[in-house]
């Protein structure tokens, strides 16, 4: 034992010294992950999304998923108002287009009207539509909750064509940094109506010729945040419907700094983007 006590002290200095590090490690966020349903590879981009997240952020990402390709998944947070419970966030990437009965809504937005942060990726943006999607919502009425949630309403989309993605503000703390881009063949959401609650961040524009011939052009905002109900921080963008555009770095970086947003997540939360929780 003798011999052994003059280790004591260089050892208590060792794991004192790294105490300071490790109290400065960052509590990862908690992140849900939803994906399933109509017309997407959720199998694999679920994986990509949890992957580029993880890397990016110290973060853990949960996954509800489902390998229904209905417009109405069996997804397991139906009928359970605290399916968010200990989250930081719900990352919203379903499509669940046919899905309208008004309980079942009001439990996919429960989480959020109580203040937990949204991410809402392309086809969310098509999800839990009551009457008509073409028809302007009126917030506040049924017809309008997930509208109103997201801050944008879109009714359907173009052809698959590249998409000339501007930011539309680079000293905005979600663009600051980022290029310009454009994508591989991708959907162009067209924009109903833009909420004053909502802040446009990109634009997208997509050039191509119609059926008859004729050529056309549409331009519309592909991605914005949102002020929910006053309090709850929201980012959406109507990108992301091939895998190709799910694994690119730039489209990983723009969820990743709309998941610094919403969450107001310190610089020491991302491992690789700056900060864009101002």
């Amino acid at each position: 034992m003798k011999h052994l006590a003059p280790l004591a002290l260089p050892l208590v200095l060792l794991i004192g010294s790294l105490l300071p590090s490790q109290a400065q490690d960052p509590k990862p966020l908690k992140i849900l992950l939803i994906t399933g349903g109509c017309c997407h590879d959720y199998a694999a981009q679920k994986d990509i999304l949890k992957a580029g997240i993880e890397k990016r952020l110290h973060a853990t990402v949960d996954q509800v998923h489902t390998d229904d390709k209905s417009t109405k998944p069996p997804l397991a947070i139906y009928g359970n108002p605290d399916y968010a419970k200990g989250y930081d966030l719900v990352i919203h990437d379903e499509c669940a287009a046919a899905i309208s009965d008004e309980a079942v809504i009001a439990g996919v937005l429960s989480p959020h009207r109580h203040g937990i942060p949204g991410v809402n990726l392309h086809c969310a943006m098509h999800c839990y539509r009551i009457g008509n999607a073409g028809e302007p919502a009126v917030a506040g009425t049924p017809h309008g909750w997930w509208f109103e949630y997201l801050g944008l309403q879109s009714s359907g989309h173009g052809p698959q064509q590249p998409i000339e993605i501007t930011h539309l503000d680079k000293a905005n703390p979600i663009s600051q940094g980022q290029p310009n881009w454009t994508t591989v063949n991708e959907e162009l959401y067209n924009n109903i109506q833009v909420f004053d609650s909502a802040t446009p961040i990109a634009r997208g524009k997509q050039s191509y010729v119609a059926k008859d011939g004729t050529p056309k052009e549409s331009d519309y905002v592909v991605a914005w945040t949102n002020l929910y109900q006053n309090k709850t921080r929201v980012f959406s963008t109507t990108i992301g419907h091939n895998n190709t555009t799910v694994q690119d770095d730039r489209y990983l970086d723009l969820v990743t700094r709309g998941i610094v947003w919403t969450t107001k997540s310190p610089a020491t939360q991302a491992k690789q983007a700056p900060e864009a929780a101002k």
